[in-house]
């Protein structure tokens, strides 16, 4: 795809996120839904699209660090856990992090601690970077449905109820990626 292309597309997803949509992006395995974690409505329309129990709640992925580093309460985890953990991100495996307080329950759902990311996928991290925060991410597709892994798939279940939809290539793993409690390091999904 021409990188000026890609970059409009981007663009595009961003304002989509400003104003309270959802999108649509490729990711490591799938392609995700995301949307702004702090507003409420578009993390509803997430959990209406997927026909999601609220009470399962999100991860996040981001492009730096940095931008997760709010969710987390440090308190409840050493500092080495942190460092070794930051060790191996950018890259695929989210790991859970008690969540700080001002976490907003819509994200945890019946859930302590949140699932994080510092996605090391080129598109995925870009629209993090320009957006300038964390975004809410999931599979696209509705619950129960396999996960849409082109653009095209990603029509077939949403139509025209997405703010943006970006193109791109997978990141080239078969399974989605895998989930870890930053605590203990015990897999949760693999």
């Amino acid at each position: 795809m021409d990188a000026n292309l890609l970059n409009d597309e981007i663009e595009l997803a961003c304002e989509a996120l400003r104003e309270g949509r959802v999108i649509a992006y490729p990711t490591e395995s799938v392609f995700g839904l995301g949307c702004n974690p702090l507003a409420l409505a578009p993390v509803l329309d997430v959990f209406a699209l997927k026909n999601r129990n609220p009470e399962q709640g999100f991860l996040l992925i981001a492009s730096t660090f940095d931008q997760v580093a709010p969710y987390i309460d440090f308190n409840k985890i050493a500092p080495s856990r942190v460092e070794s953990i930051c060790a191996q991100w950018p890259g695929p495996t989210t790991w859970i992090f008690p969540a700080s307080s001002n976490v907003p329950a819509w994200l945890v759902g019946r859930h302590a601690g949140i699932g994080l990311r510092v996605t090391a996928h080129p598109v995925a991290a870009e629209i993090c970077r320009v957006f300038g925060r964390p975004i809410v991410s999931t599979s696209a597709n509705p619950h129960g449905a396999a996960p849409a892994t082109s653009v095209k798939g990603v029509r077939e279940y949403f139509g025209d109820r997405l703010g943006a939809i970006v193109n791109g290539e997978l990141g080239g793993f078969a399974r989605p990626t895998p989930i870890l409690d930053a605590l203990t390091g015990k897999v949760v999904r693999n």
